[in-house]
């Protein structure tokens, strides 16, 4: 039980990261580029809103249909392993003896293994999944649930750029404070990200902070070469 825990968990952060380090980023360079090119926020508001609801949704049905591709891989492997015990049982006891001659367990007792372990079709299956092709059972309902976290993450990181263009009318005026906050998000998000995958949490976040960044500056130095400004 504590297992699947921890797998869902993974899981769900893992959606979480995906959905805000596109929803800071994306959205934070359109904003900046039409700040390049434009002098109102209602124009950066209305583009940015726009780009926040396709990307959230794009974002949302990329995460369903890894999640649908990942669980008909599953069910896909689940069949063909249960065939496979069906036709060649001799062949699987000899995979499963494989297995466990990798972790030094002597040829009798891999023996006495595959033989107890054959005697439950489903167990042993479950085992072949795990352990020779490394594929646990994804959740129920677990697209759906990867499509609305990423989605929902994405319309937050995004709505933190957008911000401050809603009070400011001056979009380049506004461009300023956006850049602040946004920075100040890409940082601590990358320092979290960074702790919760095992890497360099300073590194981690400088990288994002530096990637976010540099999106932003092209965009809005693009545009303003286009505008001619």
């Amino acid at each position: 039980m504590h297992h699947e825990h921890h797998l869902k968990s993974s899981d769900t952060i893992r959606d979480i990261v995906i959905g805000m380090s596109d929803g800071l980023t994306v959205p934070f360079a359109l904003a900046a580029g039409l700040s390049g090119a434009v002098s109102s926020s209602g124009i950066v508001v209305t583009a940015g809103i726009a780009e926040i609801v396709a990307g959230s949704i794009a974002m949302g049905l990329g995460g369903f249909l890894a999640g649908r591709t990942e669980a008909e891989h599953y069910e896909s492997e689940l069949k063909r392993e249960y065939d496979e015990v069906k036709r060649v049982p001799e062949q699987e006891k000899a995979e499963v003896k494989e297995v466990f001659a990798g972790f030094g367990l002597s040829a009798q007792l891999q023996d006495q293994v595959a033989d107890e372990m054959a005697k439950d079709t489903d167990k042993w299956v479950d085992f072949m999944m795990r352990y020779e092709l490394g594929l646990e059972k994804p959740e129920a309902n677990r697209a759906s649930q990867s499509a609305v976290t990423i989605g929902l993450s994405y319309i937050v990181g995004g709505i933190i750029p957008l911000s401050p263009y809603f009070f400011i009318d001056n979009s380049q005026k506004a461009l300023y404070y956006s850049c602040a906050i946004t920075m100040v998000c890409l940082f601590v998000f990358g320092y979290f990200k960074s702790k919760v995958t095992g890497q360099p949490p300073l590194s981690g976040a400088l990288k994002v902070l530096i990637i976010g960044a540099l999106a932003a500056a092209a965009a809005f130095l693009m545009a303003k070469l286009i505008n001619g400004k």
